[in-house]
């Protein structure tokens, strides 16, 4: 069964193209911001996810609608390539340290979208990328996608690190929520469904 999505979204301020296979495959990420294209590769290293980004946006504004435009596309892109949710393992968490910076992730792929994103992050810009906005990206994914997503960093104190790890934390914990479990026989929920 394939798990992929292609999806694009065009807008006054950006223009997205993206491509997602949940068991892997190649990744490149092109937006234009530098950071982001290095947490979009490490997301995809670490979540094991074939990803190929291309965006173009209102840059000369700030990263802002690129940055959560590629975030609602993403959501969008893991809302249809996780289909009926049949199989899955439904949960994941995961602890990732980056030197001195420490987060954590656990995510419920539970069809009601949520995000906590818990991160005292010194108020800086990496290579066009307001630290503020990586949360900003966050909940777009948690809302397209329909994730209950709790991100907290720890520590640290370098704000290059503690989003990082953030990332990776995220990537993994990912990882383990889109998985096929063996001895799931259907949709892991009472309800019997997990994508409404």
């Amino acid at each position: 069964m394939s798990r992929t999505s292609d999806k694009q979204r065009q807008t006054a301020e950006t223009q997205i193209r993206l491509s997602l296979d949940l068991d892997g495959g190649e990744a490149s990420a092109k937006t234009g911001v530098g950071f982001l294209d290095h947490m979009l590769d490490l997301l995809a290293r670490h979540g094991r996810l074939g990803l190929k980004v291309e965006a173009e946006g209102d840059l000369e504004t700030g990263a802002h609608h690129t940055v959560e435009d590629v975030g609602i596309v993403f959501g969008q892109a893991l809302d249809e390539a996780l289909g009926d949710r049949a199989g899955i393992r439904r949960y994941g968490s995961a602890l990732v340290p980056m030197d001195e910076s420490l987060a954590e992730c656990a995510i419920d792929i539970s069809g009601r979208p949520y995000c906590d994103f818990a991160a005292e992050l010194p108020v800086v810009s990496i290579a066009g990328f307001d630290s503020e906005l990586a949360e900003e990206f966050f909940r777009a994914v948690a809302n397209s996608s329909k994730l209950t997503l709790h991100i907290w960093v720890r520590s640290g104190t370098n704000a290059h690190h503690m989003i990082e790890a953030s990332f990776k934390a995220f990537a993994r914990a990912l990882r383990v929520a889109v998985s096929i479990d063996p001895e799931e026989t259907g949709v892991p929920s009472t309800k019997g469904t997990l994508s409404e």
